[in-house]
């Protein structure tokens, strides 16, 4: 079925996280030693090398529930040390309370993140785009900073190029209003031999994001291709609701997350250039 409606990550999908990344880092471990009155650097160091020695089963941990891979970039590395740190000194027992610290800290830094493209992001923007498709930036990060950095691009036909932010696609609440597509989705996926736990699929603010998406737009999922860098939090939902996802990959790529591309046949593709996804589009 040809492609009627594109979804793209931003972070680490458009962007040079690492470099973008590091300003942001600083920031953040700043603001946490701030916010608990306290060093962190070496507990830091300590948690983030664990984190790194079993990157396939640890991970961002809420409830419970592992909701995205720890290691895949410098933000879910910070955001999970945080919580990691804040839970190894017994501080804010509240999953809420301590969630909510972490975010802020989360916004505050991500003000501080640098402006790092990928070689040819404005190249690929301006060939989808030229499509005339409705093409989306759905991401975690604030609307409005995702907007300014874009202006920066400023790719042709910047202006039909659309941003819903805040997405939240770690949150495994059910959406606000019912669903039968969110509904049929499994509460988890396996991958037997490549992961030691499971992958968590109804992510309802993320699929509210969607949702309104192929409202406004008149399409439907398995007429959409969404591409992002992290598997579980970008792609294993709208993959599970029927569409068409393109993993581009990072340098640290996880073995799980090419299993699952490879299970989705022609739905899925990997690669590590953004190019990648226009061929995808016929």
């Amino acid at each position: 079925m040809a492609i009627a409606c594109v979804v793209l990550d931003f972070d680490g999908t458009f962007t040079d996280v690492a470099a973008e990344s590091a300003p942001f880092s600083s920031h953040f471990r700043d603001g946490l030693a701030q916010a608990l009155g306290q060093e962190v650097e070496q507990i830091w160091e300590e948690e983030v090398a664990a984190l790194h020695a079993g990157a396939d089963l640890l991970g961002w941990n809420l409830g419970g529930k592992v909701v995205a891979p720890a290691t895949a970039d410098p933000y879910l590395t910070a955001t999970t040390a945080a919580h990691r740190i804040i839970q190894r000194l017994g501080l804010l027992p509240d999953e809420a309370a301590r969630s909510e610290v972490v975010q802020r800290l989360y916004r505050e830094a991500y003000v501080h993140s640098a402006t790092a493209f990928k070689p040819e992001a404005k190249e690929v923007l301006e060939a989808l785009l030229a499509t005339g498709l409705p093409v989306t930036v759905v991401t975690n990060a604030h609307t409005d900073l995702v907007e300014k950095k874009l202006d920066t691009l400023a790719p042709k036909g910047r202006e039909r190029l659309k941003v819903s932010g805040d997405a939240r696609k770690f949150l495994l609440d059910p959406p606000d209003v019912k669903d039968a597509r969110f509904d049929a989705v499994p509460e988890t996926q396996t991958l037997d031999g490549v992961l030691r736990r499971p992958i968590y699929l109804r992510r309802g603010r993320y699929f509210e994001a969607l949702k309104r998406i192929w409202d406004t737009t008149g399409t439907r999922p398995d007429q959409t291709l969404v591409a992002g860098d992290i598997f579980e939090l970008d792609l294993a939902m709208p993959a599970a609701l029927g569409a068409h996802v393109q993993l581009v990959a990072r340098a640290n790529v996880l073995p799980y997350e090419l299993k699952a591309i490879e299970l989705l046949g022609s739905r899925g593709g990997v690669d590590r250039s953004l190019r990648a996804l226009l061929p995808r589009l016929t």
